[in-house]
């Protein structure tokens, strides 16, 4: 079989507010509007993926949270309702999606040979989490290619953001090594937004945009810091100050997606794309597009 690689990898926040604006028809409340900024990034997105060639989206999420070890899902279909627990009245979404359980399975054995606790979750009941779903939907809405979904190991709550960078840049390790030798095309998903200090209040209208700002500027600050260095193609020196951003701003980064994505990436050193910047109840997200083909890169 011939090597498989790694296509394109994104950062994807995966706020329910997008899906809640955007109207598909498998959530049931409804939009008048809203954050159009971020969605018309993701559309961006989406065009670019529509030329790609891959076989796979593997999509690592801060919202499956594991406390002992790596989980993978281990099941082929799934066909249930995902409601978000803190906003039920935007997001009750029913899915059905396919699992590429053979590349699921690869990655989990890489991982356990270089140490990792892992586990693969069989139960056909399981309710997959609102953060795959989200990224999944707002990156390929066709839903007509298999998913591998990757737990969070929460070990920045147990040890410290250190501890969990350094465990998921051995899984992003493991991920590009099981990616390679299933001969598969793949494209990756960090879901997780950047600064996450949001507010604690929604308004009459979650769709109004007068009430949407960052929560204060210092968060601002250091998502453009993220952004920047993202932008100039200086990942590893990104990753050097990610416990700092990640402490510093309560950064959805504590779970290990975007370590994992730059290690799984092998460092890209070319400009990543930025589609959107914008905020979400105050946290800041960007869709961020790392696609070597178009700096010239071979993946």
């Amino acid at each position: 079989m011939s090597s498989g690689s790694i296509v394109t990898g994104v950062l994807a926040p995966h706020p329910p507010h997008l899906i809640y604006a955007e109207n598909p028809e498998q959530n049931e409340p409804q939009a008048e509007c809203g954050w159009e900024g971020l969605r018309w990034g993701y559309e961006r997105l989406r065009r670019n993926l529509s030329k790609k060639d891959f076989d796979v989206l593997v999509v690592y999420s801060p919202h499956w949270a594991t406390m002992v070890g790596t989980h993978f899902l281990g099941v082929p279909h799934f066909k249930s309702v995902s409601v978000d627990p803190i906003f039920p009245n935007l997001f009750r979404f029913h899915y059905e999606l396919d699992v590429d359980v053979e590349l699921s399975q690869a990655i989990h054995d890489e991982a356990a040979s270089q140490g990792m606790v892992t586990k693969m979750m069989t139960n056909p009941d399981f309710r997959v989490d609102y953060g795959t779903i989200i990224s999944c939907h707002l990156s390929h809405p066709a839903w007509d290619k298999p998913i591998v979904a990757i737990s969070s190991n929460r070990a920045a709550r147990m040890f410290n953001n250190d501890y969990m960078q350094v465990n998921a840049i051995k899984l992003g390790q493991a991920t590009r090594k099981a990616i390679e030798k299933s001969g598969k095309r793949a494209i990756l998903l960090a879901s997780n937004s950047l600064s996450h200090r949001h507010f604690v209040t929604e308004p009459p209208l979650p769709e109004d945009m007068s009430k949407e700002h960052i929560s204060h500027h210092g968060q601002y600050l250091w998502d453009m810091r993220m952004l920047e260095l993202m932008r100039a193609g200086r990942s590893k020196e990104m990753l050097d100050i990610l416990p700092d951003f990640t402490e510093q701003t309560v950064a959805e980064t504590d779970s290990g997606a975007l370590s994992w994505l730059m290690s799984a990436m092998d460092y890209p050193d070319y400009a990543a794309e930025v589609h959107a910047y914008g905020t979400v109840i105050g946290t800041g997200n960007a869709v961020v597009e790392w696609d070597a083909q178009s700096q010239g890169v071979t993946p």
